[in-house]
């Protein structure tokens, strides 16, 4: 695609803007804004990981994940501020994730272990882990306001933390779970997902890039699955004080 034929798709964008301003949604800035962020990044990131590509450099390729699971940490730590100190506790869920998702698939050969597939394959772990993280916070904070009668009820009766805290977890568990179990369900019925769209595009066989897709799919569902059973272990404690009272949410 030439950049020419790319500027035209600035027309879907000014569509955008267009509505926005004709309903009064006051969306303008933060829609020009993501355009320009997002158009300086991934151009950005195009021609430094072309030169990752070519240098074969193993300490450049941690700096990228690092860098990328350090993004991510912080992005989804927004969802919970009240939980501190959550960007660690992220970092930690989330390097967590993405190293055994990199272990399974190099080594069960399911990869090349090259950058061209680890760092593509390591942007949709990290990006899944953080939507799935922050989808957790968010709930997890809705449930501690919600269910404030219910924690103090079962503490009264002699319930351990753990014990006080397990259904409120097990809905936090559920609730950021949704969106992947969605996904993994309307595949290829509602929507053709982006790996496969561009495989075939670049002139890949279909069935080959359904392979691929399915390898994408199972790592996420796996890795959802995963991130948010560590974030109810690494959060199990952010809901109480040290004399088990309830901490403010607000």
């Amino acid at each position: 695609m030439s950049y020419l034929a790319l500027s035209f798709t600035l027309i879907f964008i000014a569509v955008t803007m267009f509505i926005s301003l004709r309903r009064k949604l006051g969306l303008e800035k933060d829609i020009i804004i993501g355009t320009v962020r997002a158009t300086i990044q991934l151009l950005a990131i195009g021609y430094i990981l072309g030169y990752v590509f070519a240098q074969h450099k193993l300490w450049m390729l941690i700096g990228i994940i690092m860098v990328m699971i350090t993004t991510a940490s912080i992005n989804a730590a927004k969802r919970g501020k009240i939980f501190k100190p959550a960007v660690w506790k992220l970092m930690l869920c989330i390097g967590s994730v993405e190293a055994f998702v990199m272990l399974m698939l190099l080594g069960l050969g399911m990869i090349e272990p090259t950058a061209q597939y680890i760092i593509p394959l390591s942007g949709m772990t990290i990006g899944n882990a953080m939507v799935v993280s922050g989808l957790f916070l968010t709930q997890l904070k809705r449930e501690g306001e919600a269910s404030k009668e219910e924690i103090e009820m079962f503490l009264a009766l002699g319930a351990t933390q753990k014990q006080s805290l397990h259904r409120l977890m097990q809905r936090a568990v559920r609730f950021s779970m949704i969106p992947t179990i969605d996904a993994l369900k309307t595949v290829g019925l509602v929507q053709l997902p982006g790996m496969m769209t561009g495989m075939i595009i670049a002139g890949a066989s279909p069935t080959e890039a359904v392979k691929y897709q399915l390898l994408i799919l199972f790592v996420l569902t796996g890795a959802a699955a995963l991130t948010s059973i560590l974030m109810s272990i690494l959060f199990q404690r952010a809901l109480l004080t040290e004399d088990l009272r309830i901490r403010s949410l607000k």
